[in-house]
């Protein structure tokens, strides 16, 4: 059972990525996506990375709401 308390940096870390907050904002800027592509269809993930966030999604978990909080960035608005 994964005990990792649900935050962007946790899920940053799950992803095998840099986790602190410079990290996750630099990421962010450099991989906006436009609208018509889902965040798990982005090109930039590998098919792991991609497998973990539509797994969680499909969960419908704790981590559910930090994966659309990362969709939400990574989606510029209008």
């Amino acid at each position: 059972m994964d005990m990792t308390q649900p935050t962007l940096e946790a899920l940053f870390e799950q992803l095998g990525l840099d986790s602190d907050e410079a990290s996750i904002d630099a990421f962010v800027a450099a991989h906006q996506l436009p609208d018509d592509v889902k965040l798990i269809d982005a090109d930039f993930w590998t098919p792991q990375q991609a497998r973990y966030l539509k797994e969680e999604l499909r969960a419908d978990g704790d981590w559910a709401p930090i994966v659309d909080d990362l969709n939400e960035r990574l989606h510029p608005k209008k």
